[in-house]
């Protein structure tokens, strides 16, 4: 590992070879100096914000429902059944009503990559979703729990209310800088990357299939 004055040391000499500053600090004072013009709030009403969000994610080939908070066991239970999962991990604090009869729902105890393979997949909620980008960011806390719950299995469902629903990146950013220093994780879609011949594969950083619930 490198040390700290090392680091410094190394990017220094980095940043002077490309021809800026020498110093971190002055690196840092040159950076708050640029100006920054692009849009940092929504114009669109929230409605409109939350048919973006809806219109990205299933661009991204994502399953996506909208429901009121009183029908969200209801059609949990259905997209459960669809995918014919049977065994579910689950973050510490996931909201009781999302639970459903007929699934098994195992609270994450710190399961090994291998334990997590073996399960069908994973519920979660999140802290908030980017409209513009289709993006859902969750957060090490309650409901939401560790990165690898959300990264390796293959399925995952996720809830998110619609009062967590941003338009934009700069909102987003600024509604995460109370909880900054979590480990956050930003989704948009099932994961999917494409090879030197363009043949799309799922699966490969993440789950292959996506379920969003968005909770009116």
């Amino acid at each position: 590992m490198i040390s700290g004055s090392a680091r410094e040391a190394v990017l220094g000499r980095i940043r002077a070879a490309k021809g800026g500053a020498a110093s971190s600090e002055v690196a840092q004072a040159g950076w708050r100096g640029i100006r920054r013009e692009y849009r940092r709030s929504a114009r669109r009403e929230q409605s409109e914000v939350i048919e973006l969000l809806l219109d990205r994610l299933r661009d991204y080939d994502a399953q996506v429902t909208r429901v009121r908070a009183e029908d969200l066991q209801g059609v949990v239970a259905g997209m459960l059944k669809a995918r014919g999962v049977g065994r579910m991990v689950v973050p510490a604090g996931l909201r009781r009503d999302a639970m459903v009869d007929g699934i098994e729902f195992v609270e994450d105890a710190g399961f090994t990559a291998a334990d997590l393979n073996g399960l069908d997949g994973v519920m979660t909620e999140s802290a908030l979703a980017i409209a513009e980008t289709g993006t859902i960011v969750l957060q090490a806390g309650p409901g939401q729990g560790r990165r690898a719950i959300s990264l390796v299995p293959d399925y995952h469902l996720c809830i998110v209310q619609e009062t967590d629903v941003v338009e934009t990146v700069p909102e987003a950013f600024e509604r995460l800088g109370a909880t900054e220093e979590l480990a956050t994780t930003f989704i948009s879609g099932p994961s999917a990357t494409a090879d030197i011949e363009m043949t799309r594969i799922k699966g490969v950083h993440g789950p292959r299939f996506l379920d969003v619930v968005v909770v009116m």
